[in-house]
């Protein structure tokens, strides 16, 4: 078709125009991981929501070592105007996202999911997310978490930054947020999760449905999905609480013994800080050898071998068990802001075990804070200090769990009660679990309570014990002494549990995060 010179001349100059228009208009950012800037893990969580409530779906068909299908449906606040989201997931296939109600484009960087909605998210307006993917088992990044096959399926281990390798998420523990499983498996298998049960189980010909909600806030590390051939028993604790422990159907009878011990043990607790904080609480034993056992919230994760091995004496189990359990006040209903606050958790949860093993076993506890003593300028010197740890070693992420922030943790607290005296820093504790109930917390949060508590200024006191490269003196006892220079080193580097052998056991023989010496 010939072209008229009006119609060349109107054709060249809207040519020139969109040229024009390309060169002033800049092409969009390509898509990048985000963080909020947690000193040990600066890619960990991400700015500009605040994710009220997780809805995770998760269909088992029988496998282990195969990816599950999965629904994640997140719903949040924008905190500020958002072009983009970033979420945190890096093992598992996605096939599509909407963003309220639309479909969404969807990038990936590191170890985010980016997720570009249609139209804007404004500061102040809901955000809802719905991703559809798979969630991968398969042990692709090493031991560091995420699911954790066992012998007739599955259960969850996400600390410290694993929850997105099972599901996109804020992978953080300073946004919490209530959670509804809603998990599918074949028939003769049984699923669990946080929390508890939401009407009756959807059975089908091939399988049936399980659906479990938390009542309370929870930490994407604290999550818990498990899936085997399991037996659920259930039992009530103090005040009517309701206890559940999922144990291999196999082994019921032989661990009926350590399970029924719960009870007395949440009264304990209870006498200690005041009533458990959560909906129910319970047992998850795996068959499966993890080297760890782990306060995942409402039900603890432990190995079945810590209870079917002769080698270590009953007191000893039971003050493990303490151990997750305290843990459920400690770093579960309150958690860290930071994970450089870790030592709030551990430090607590260590000093309940060792209190236990005093009050039940006969174990004092200044002769276990004693050999600490001893041992704590090389914990230091290998981890740093309490409320300032070392970051992991690259590539082994749970390196973060050092013998620091369990003995080396519950040495400052020892110290801080020889310092305030028993009645207050009792006060203190209970004060601390009860003030921050479902929330996250901060180590300047604890050390302000702890003054306001004292009537003085314990911030010098803080500084030198939480934050000193050298353990400072302790006080009430002048004469103890810190090992130094090599022999410190040596000590650090070979742990804690040859050395506690033939007196008191610290962490090390069953630790949560480090493999049995």
């Amino acid at each position: 078709m010939m072209i008229t010179s009006r119609r060349l001349r109107a054709a060249l100059l809207a040519a020139a125009s969109a040229t024009l228009v390309a060169a002033t208009v800049p092409a969009p950012e390509p898509p990048v991981a985000l963080g909020i800037g947690d000193p040990l893990f600066p890619h960990l969580g991400n700015p500009g929501y605040d994710v009220r409530e997780y809805d995770i779906s998760f269909t088992y068909r029988g496998s282990n070592s195969k990816p599950l299908d999965a629904v994640t449906k997140i719903d949040a606040l924008a905190t500020e105007r958002l072009d983009r989201v970033n979420l945190d997931f890096s093992r598992g296939t996605v096939a599509s996202v909407e963003v309220n109600g639309e479909r969404a484009a969807f990038a990936t960087a590191r170890e985010d999911l980016i997720v570009t909605p249609r139209e804007p998210v404004h500061e102040g307006r809901p955000l809802r997310i719905t991703v559809r993917h798979t969630s991968d088992p398969s042990p692709k990044e090493g031991p560091d978490g995420g699911w954790v096959r066992t012998r007739d399926g599955l259960a969850m281990a996400n600390q410290a930054d694993a929850a997105h390798r099972v599901f996109p998420c804020n992978d953080h523990p300073a946004d919490k947020a209530l959670f509804t499983f809603r998990v599918t498996a074949p028939k003769g298998m049984t699923a669990v999760a946080n929390g508890l049960p939401v009407g009756e189980r959807e059975k089908a010909a091939d399988g049936a449905t399980w659906t479990y909600r938390t009542r309370h806030p929870m930490a994407t590390e604290l999550a818990q999905v498990s899936v085997g051939r399991s037996t659920v028993v259930h039992r009530s604790g103090p005040n009517a609480l309701p206890l559940r422990d999922v144990v291999p159907t196999a082994d019921r009878a032989r661990l009926e013994p350590w399970l029924k011990k719960t009870p007395g043990q949440l009264d304990w607790m209870e006498r200690q800080v005041g009533r458990y904080p959560l909906e129910t609480y319970g047992l998850l034993i795996a068959d499966a050898e993890t080297g760890f056992e782990l306060e995942t919230q409402t039900l603890s994760l432990f190995e079945r071998s810590l209870f079917t091995r002769s080698d270590l004496p009953a007191w000893y189990v039971e003050s493990i068990m303490v151990h997750e359990l305290a843990h459920q006040w400690f770093g579960n209903s309150v958690s860290p802001r930071s994970w450089s606050d870790l030592w709030l958790n551990e430090g607590h949860a260590t000093w309940y075990e060792a209190r236990y093993a005093e009050d039940h076993a006969k174990r004092p506890l200044e002769a276990r804070m004693r050999q600490a003593y001893a041992q704590s300028d090389g914990w230091r010197a290998q981890g740093g200090p309490p409320a300032a740890p070392r970051s992991p070693v690259p590539g082994k992420k749970i390196s973060l769990f050092r013998p620091v922030v369990y003995d080396g943790s519950a040495l400052v607290l020892y110290a801080l009660r020889q310092e305030i005296g028993k009645d207050a820093f009792g006060q203190l504790q209970r004060r601390w679990v009860s003030e921050h109930r479902d929330t996250s917390a901060t180590t300047d949060d604890f050390t302000g309570l702890a003054s306001e508590i004292a009537g003085r200024d314990l911030s010098g006191f803080f500084k030198k014990w939480l934050y000193g490269k050298k353990t400072p003196p302790m006080p009430g006892h002048p004469d103890w002494r810190s090992e130094s220079g090599k022999a410190a080193g040596k000590a650090a580097g070979r742990g804690t549990a040859k050395a506690a052998a033939k007196t008191v056991p610290v962490r090390g023989q069953v630790r949560e995060h480090g493999k049995r010496a």
